[in-house]
């Protein structure tokens, strides 16, 4: 069994609250894994109730790498990931242990396998100008103009997602090409591995909505607000650091600001929240290669374990 998966990183992808986790550890205490977080969110340390972050139980007993790697305050890329996975993936390797990335992020996975296209750097007096265009007429205003612009770029970011909409107009400002025009162009930084890729999907996309609902409640009663409130007395989470934008962050911090009361601040959060499950549902689809396996059906682990011992081009 181990033999099928040498030299072949796992990957397990699908929405929040899908059951990723739960799989990734069944797998870790039958298989010599190293578990790779592949989410946007919880690199960032303090921020662990509202990015469903693994008990201190549970990594105590196995670890994850990538977790808790970054400040709130600081900006995490696609590339910057990119480059801390495959030393993760290789240092992995060396130990002899499988590299078993596990996460949500869909932009992470597909800049891991394709590479990046190489980019413009940033601007910095742009990046400001475009800023103050956003205190005068609001970041939905700017991804407005992007929506003119970069129609695909802007279906995939939020209009409250400064950072993105930000650096997608910077891109097209720079270059005079568009940032979907760019993610066109051929990779020089493919993935030196080839990946057994898992998507795990629900079949009922009304319970897993409902789970959703229920989990942020969870997170309340957990203490999510305290959460938020210490990070943002120690300055480390401020509605303008680049963590702010994460779902349930941002609608915690704008309940504190009196821009939500406390039940708006909870529809909210919920609704953002299934919103995120049905772009990463959409955003999987494209995972051509991917065997897509049923979260609420039997034998979840099984299925995956026999993916691998019955498919010929996963044997080294």
């Amino acid at each position: 069994m181990i033999a099928a998966f040498k030299h072949r990183p796992i990957c397990i992808m699908g929405p929040t609250g899908v059951g990723k986790t739960t799989l990734a550890l069944e797998l870790a205490r039958r298989l010599p894994v190293a578990i790779i977080s592949v989410d946007s969110a919880m690199v960032y340390r303090g921020m662990n109730i509202g990015t469903a972050k693994p008990s201190s139980t549970v990594l105590a007993e196995i670890p994850h790498r990538l977790l808790d790697i970054c400040e709130p305050t600081e900006i995490y890329s696609a590339a910057r990931f990119r480059n801390d996975a495959l030393k993760e993936m290789e240092r992995a390797f060396r130990q002899g242990l499988i590299p078993l990335l596990v996460g949500g992020t869909g932009l992470y996975f597909r800049a891991l396998e394709d590479g990046l296209s190489l980019l413009p750097g940033a601007d910095q007096t742009l990046r400001e100008r475009l800023a103050q265009e956003a205190r005068l007429c609001g970041w939905p205003g700017l991804h407005a103009r992007l929506a003119l612009i970069d129609p695909r770029a802007a279906a995939r970011i939020h209009p409250n997602d400064p950072q993105r909409i930000q650096r997608a107009l910077e891109v097209y400002e720079l270059s005079g090409k568009t940032l979907s025009q760019w993610c066109t162009e051929p990779s020089r930084q493919a993935c030196p591995y080839s990946l057994t890729k898992f998507v795990l999907a629900p079949e009922d996309r009304g319970k897993l909505y409902k789970g959703l609902g229920l989990r942020f409640l969870r997170m309340l009663e957990r203490g999510l607000l305290d959460e938020v409130w210490a990070l943002q007395e120690r300055g480390t989470l401020l509605r303008s650091h680049p963590a702010a934008r994460i779902v349930g962050y941002r609608e915690v911090l704008a309940f504190f600001d009196r821009d939500l009361d406390y039940d708006s601040m909870k529809e909210q959060a919920i609704l953002s929240t299934r919103r995120l499950a049905k772009r990463q549902i959409t955003w999987f689809r494209a995972e051509t290669d991917a065997l897509w396996i049923a979260a609420e059906g039997p034998a979840v682990l099984a299925r995956v374990l026999n993916y691998a011992n019955k498919s010929p081009t996963l044997l080294v």
